[in-house]
């Protein structure tokens, strides 16, 4: 990998120190030392749109403006009113979702998006959203595509109806597309697909659950713990590849009393303590977060947790992206878990679950469907060769 070059890490540093949580005296005064150095000022933009951080970047320049070039916060600011904008659109149609199910007795758990923008950041527009998130029970797939079917929602994915039962089994989501854009809606009834071989607790995710307001109405939302796991899981699935899964990490060990003991005994028993480590070690090296004395030895101590993080905070840094698809990126997904067992089974079930690609690949009548673990088996050997 290689680093950034040195045109580019000048504006990186001064992403980082905007974004970064703490004392704002001690951020804005590294900003106005970073302000001093030549900057492109488009290159800064385009890093803060691609980390999903622009709002974030907003609110910090804005207090310096006599460092910043007029046109440079003009553009921000039009990026941070089309984010407030996009925030009570989607406030709005969650409200709307959850009325809707709440008629019919169906429980779930909005996460992510304007719940923990305005739970953690304090501001529904700090916080760039792009969908609506929700945890449900995997018994009321159907009813709940149904239910969203009436108020302009439509699945992007046509699964066969012989299949939904295999889909619903394998996968972990459900995206829906409305007239107001595509990808607005995804329903997950697991935290990741079945071959990551994070087998989350959903039922105890809805009971360790709190009730917290929302623009104005009350909603059930994870656990900080449980909320803590899921997102260093998800930023581990994406290789950590986007600064704002780090900030939401930090926000919420900021502003949570956790119950480490607990979150450190669930993730060792889902056998993701390594990718906790790397998430916290992460937030600490490129957002200089506090690493908890309750998890700060064994997270230090953690050598393999530690390289990772050298590994990937330079990818980031660098722009590297992971194909989600590659052998690599498996290799890479089996190296994180810390338990030879995970990586077997990771192994195994990635080898012989079938899911959308081989159904779309080759039609299969219902009786046949034991034929697609070998339809699977053959995509996996081509990819293989490819690489």
């Amino acid at each position: 990998m290689k680093l950034p070059s040195p045109p580019v890490a000048t504006e990186w540093n001064l992403l980082l120190a905007a974004v970064s949580p703490g004392s704002e005296s001690i951020h804005l005064h590294r900003l106005g030392l970073l302000l001093e150095k030549p900057t492109c000022w488009d290159l800064l933009l385009r890093l803060a749109d691609q980390h999903g951080v622009t709002s974030l970047l907003y609110q910090r320049l804005e207090l310096l403006n006599g460092l910043v070039p007029a046109a440079m916060l003009a553009s921000l600011r039009q990026a941070y009113e089309r984010n407030i904008h996009k925030s009570l659109f989607l406030t709005r149609e969650l409200i709307r979702i959850l009325d809707c199910l709440s008629e019919l007795n169906i429980d779930v758990i909005p996460y992510k998006g304007v719940v923990l923008s305005e739970l953690y950041y304090g501001d529904i527009a700090l916080r760039q959203s792009g969908d609506i998130d929700l945890f449900i029970h995997e018994q009321d797939v159907a009813r709940i595509k149904g239910a969203v079917r009436d108020l302009g929602y439509t699945p992007r994915l046509f699964i066969p109806a012989d299949a939904e039962r295999d889909y619903i089994a394998s996968g972990y989501e459900c995206t829906f597309d409305s007239p107001a854009g595509k990808n607005l809606l995804e329903l997950q009834w697991a935290l990741q697909p079945r071959f990551y071989a994070v087998d989350f607790d959903m039922n105890g995710l809805f009971e360790r659950s709190r009730n917290v307001t929302v623009a104005g109405r009350i909603v059930n939302t994870p656990s900080p713990e449980d909320l803590l796991l899921i997102l260093s899981v998800h930023a581990a699935k994406h290789v950590w590849g986007r600064l704002i899964w780090l900030c939401d990490i930090a926000q919420i060990v900021q502003r949570e009393n956790l119950n480490w003991a607990w979150a450190r005994s669930q993730a060792r028993e889902l056998g993701i303590e390594r990718i906790l480590h790397v998430t916290l070690l992460l937030a600490n090296r490129l957002l200089a977060a506090d690493i908890p004395p309750a998890i700060e030895s064994t997270a230090v101590a953690d050598r393999a947790a530690q390289a990772f993080a050298d590994e990937i905070s330079v990818a980031v840094a660098a722009g590297v992206t992971y194909a989600e698809q590659q052998v690599s990126y498996f290799r890479l997904m089996m190296r994180l878990r810390e338990r030879s067992l995970d990586r077997m089974r990771f192994l195994t079930r990635l080898t012989f679950t079938p899911g959308p690609g081989e159904w779309e690949a080759v039609p299969l009548p219902k009786s046949l469907f034991p034929l697609y673990r070998i339809v699977r088996l053959a995509r996996l050997a081509a990819r293989c060769v490819k690489a």
